[in-house]
């Protein structure tokens, strides 16, 4: 058993230890927000949050995760009220969707770590995040929205 916290409980885990976090959080925990990509944390669909930092899912082994905090999308916020999600809303950013939970937790993760981003540090920060749909300039702008709304204190 492997002890990990997951959006603020504390869970035991019955899993090998080399399972990559993704699939803990999708088969063991019925966390599907999380979605997989490309298996090999080149995609960043399956980022989540490890001790407040974005992290690839796929590519962490469960056994390194003991007494760590890992925050899913379904973590974010219980109703879609965290800053980027409205702003993601507000904006009409998915297309498709499927990469978009990676894509707002990678944004979350910036903007806590740089309130004001500039576009060229949006784009450094979401470089490993793949929208097959293209929508990478509405996602700069949820960004930027996101922003504004974190500083409004919103």
């Amino acid at each position: 058993m492997i002890r990990i916290n997951v959006n603020g409980r504390a869970i035991e885990v019955d899993a090998a230890p080399d399972t990559p976090l993704l699939w803990v959080l999708r088969d063991h925990l019925g966390l599907p927000g999380t979605k997989y990509g490309c298996g090999r944390a080149l995609c960043g669909a399956c980022t989540v949050h490890l001790d407040g930092a974005a992290v690839r899912s796929c590519s962490l082994p469960i056994a390194d995760l003991a007494d760590r905090r890992v925050t899913t999308i379904e973590g974010l916020s219980v109703d879609r009220t965290h800053p980027v999600q409205r702003a993601w809303i507000e904006l009409d950013v998915p297309q498709c969707g499927y990469c978009q939970s990676g894509q707002i937790m990678s944004a979350a993760a910036l903007l806590r770590s740089n309130p004001h981003p500039s576009d060229s540090d949006i784009d450094a920060a979401m470089s490993g995040n793949i929208c097959r749909c293209g929508t990478y300039s509405r996602i700069r702008r949820a960004i930027h929205r996101a922003a504004e709304m974190l500083g409004a204190g919103a």
